[in-house]
């Protein structure tokens, strides 16, 4: 099973403002989330890898698990570029109304989520085969997991609209003939 986790919370997060490639630590909250998440999918069943996004955030929500962790850039967050450490209500709606309507759009100095679609769909696709036979956690962010919910479901990337996922959140892929079946999404422990 893919077993995707999405990191604790920063002081950003608290703030309210657009983290994306902003590597902050994980808050006293977020650790806190960070060992009842690892709890909690370790409770389930054991875990043979664990896969994490480069930024520290990930990596110390990683850590939790107490296994050696693998970094795959390619599950790095959104780069929201001049909008990185803005309020999201301090973002400008026509801005919003881009990203909403141009999966393509690109902020200045940002990253299209068409681009974020694409290397997370490739990563995703070189998991199959290992998470096919073995449980493997990825430890990431919020737009790189709907993504990769997006690709289980078939859909594209415009679903990052219409769903929401927490700090600490879990989503699980199957995997049944070698096609990626969405088993659970946002999975939460009672930390907030």
């Amino acid at each position: 099973m893919l077993i995707l986790v999405r990191h604790g919370r920063t002081a950003a997060n608290k703030a309210g403002q657009l983290q994306g490639r902003l590597d902050q630590d994980l808050d006293e909250v977020g650790e806190q989330q960070a060992v009842a998440v690892a709890a909690m999918v370790m409770g389930i069943g054991r875990v043979d890898a664990v896969i994490s996004s480069p930024l520290q955030r990930a990596q110390q929500t990683a850590a939790a698990f107490g296994l050696p962790v693998e970094t795959d850039e390619r599950f790095i967050e959104l780069s929201y570029g001049v909008y990185e450490g803005v309020k999201h209500a301090d973002v400008p709606s026509e801005v919003w109304n881009n990203w909403r309507k141009d999966f393509g759009y690109v902020p200045e100095g940002g990253e299209s989520l068409a681009a974020l679609d694409v290397r997370v769909r490739a990563a995703c696709n070189d998991l199959i085969e290992r998470a096919s036979t073995s449980n493997v956690v990825v430890v990431s962010h919020v737009s790189p997991m709907k993504a990769a919910v997006a690709w289980a479901l078939g859909v594209d990337i415009g679903i990052s609209w219409n769903c929401h996922l927490d700090h600490a959140s879990v989503c699980r892929i199957d995997f049944r003939d070698g096609r990626p079946i969405l088993y659970t999404f946002n999975e939460t422990t009672t930390i907030e």
